[in-house]
């Protein structure tokens, strides 16, 4: 099944909306209408009634006694009276009146009522009755003073002459303005959603790649956030993509020539007939697979920490209890670098919110880039302290140490200082930035307390 246009559902919502609230309130007002006509007709039978007494008042009773025994009949004309606005209808057959004298006999009547049965003494005013195959609603006014009784009707299909106009006058607004009312809300519909078109070819027309928000003039307020909205998700979707662009051809640049090295050694231990040198090729070459394996290892983590991998939901993390893994994790790598490390005094507890696979990889890369740059015999310190407002990571040594000028350009990734010791790939300090960037901390690159080397300080926001 076609899913609908925006455009249809809302024209019909519209229509069914104002339909939910005409015709229930044209209901109303047609039986609201009704009714009034009821009353009406009802006060008009009871106004003839009494009309009627009083011009046999002035009459005087004597008047129509004379004719008690076969009494007056008043005749009615039932041929169509030719009116322009009536449309040929006969009206005086549809109204009738009687008089009864205190005998009960008929003194006076119309000819269409004149056979009707006199009313009993426990009768109601208002009455339904049956008459010459008509129904009638009859007012009967009992006189003591003169001893007479007086009954007027009218027949309920003059009534409902009324109503069927009254049905037409509701209704057929209705069925004309309800078609009419659907084309308006068709056109008002399309004139409202213009803008979405024109998002529509805004968005169609957008170059692959582009960084130029998508702009509106005259944007409706509605969709103002969804254009806000719309340009922060494809400012994150070309980042992201130019994030993935970017690991891609660092990769292969990476990689190749490692691998090719590795390719070399075995080409050769293949070709080579002597046990030593196939031993001495085989041990290069699976040097150079370890060394492909650790960069491999850090342009991953790498790559999960600029996607945003680890940019779920933070939780509290232990930066002491962090430190104390990674320190337990690299003794291998502390042991062989000939180096000292040492660890100030920690407190027992130090609790951020954050992403704790982020902060491990921080405080790794730090340490492993000390470790890297400096000489053995040196020394490298570890300390974290509990700020004002954040948490401050510092790594000290005192290697070579990095110039003031040159210390801006060092996160760049894959980029090595010369004369740096060790097999980095210049990926550690990127790292270490990126999971900074996650937390909203901060990094500076200071001078040694030892006289030479470098400090590298991480203030990291104890809640954010």
């Amino acid at each position: 099944m076609k899913p609908a246009s925006l455009h249809a559902r809302l024209r019909w919502l519209i229509i069914l909306v104002i339909a939910a609230v005409l015709l229930p309130l044209g209901m109303y007002s047609y039986h609201r209408t009704i009714r009034e006509v009821d009353e009406l007709s009802d006060g008009r039978l009871a106004q003839s009634a009494r009309t009627l007494q009083v011009l046999v008042e002035h009459a005087g009773t004597n008047a129509l006694r004379g004719h008690a025994a076969v009494g007056i009949l008043v005749p009615i004309e039932t041929s169509a009276v030719r009116s322009r606005d009536t449309r040929d209808h006969t009206f005086e057959s549809e109204v009738g009146f009687q008089i009864f004298d205190r005998s009960g006999h008929t003194t006076l009547a119309t000819a269409n009522l004149a056979s009707l049965p006199p009313p009993a003494a426990d009768d109601a005013q208002f009455r339904d009755v049956r008459q010459d195959g008509y129904t009638w609603r009859v007012f009967t006014l009992q006189d003591p003073a003169d001893s007479i009784v007086i009954r007027t009707g009218e027949r309920y299909d003059s009534r409902h002459d009324i109503t069927h106009a009254v049905w037409l006058e509701h209704s057929l607004p209705l069925l004309i303005i309800l078609p009419l009312l659907a084309l308006l809300v068709g056109w008002a519909i399309r004139h409202g959603l213009r803008p979405l078109e024109s998002l529509t070819r805004a968005l169609s027309t957008r170059k692959p790649g582009s960084h130029e928000p998508v702009l509106l003039p005259d944007a409706p307020l509605e969709l103002q956030p969804v254009l806000t909205a719309l340009n922060e998700q494809l400012v994150r979707l070309e980042d992201a993509l130019e994030r993935e662009r970017r690991f891609s051809a660092d990769v292969a640049h990476e990689l190749r020539t490692p691998l090719a090295s590795v390719m070399i050694n075995l080409e050769s231990a293949m070709a080579t007939p002597d046990p030593a040198e196939v031993n001495a090729t085989l041990s290069s070459a699976q040097h150079g697979v370890a060394a492909l394996a650790r960069r491999i290892e850090q342009l991953l983590a790498l790559a999960r920490l600029e996607s945003g991998a680890a940019s779920g939901q933070r939780t509290a993390v232990d930066l002491i209890a962090v430190a104390l893994d990674v320190v337990e994790e690299l003794a291998p790598v502390i042991a062989d670098s000939g180096v000292e490390l040492s660890v100030a005094p920690l407190a027992s507890q130090l609790v951020i919110q954050g992403y704790e696979a982020a902060i491990a990889a921080l405080l790794r890369n730090l340490l492993e880039n000390a470790l890297r740059h400096v000489p053995a015999g040196g020394q490298v310190q570890l300390s974290i302290e509990q700020g004002e407002h954040e948490a401050l990571v510092d790594v000290v040594d005192d290697g070579p140490g990095i110039p003031a000028e040159r210390r801006a350009s060092v996160f760049a990734r894959f980029h090595r200082e010369a004369g740096s010791r060790g097999d980095g790939f210049g990926l550690g300090l990127s790292i270490v930035q990126r999971a900074a960037q996650l937390h909203g901390a901060t990094i500076e690159l200071l001078d040694s307390p030892y006289g030479r080397g470098l400090r590298v300080r991480v203030a990291i926001p104890l809640s954010s």
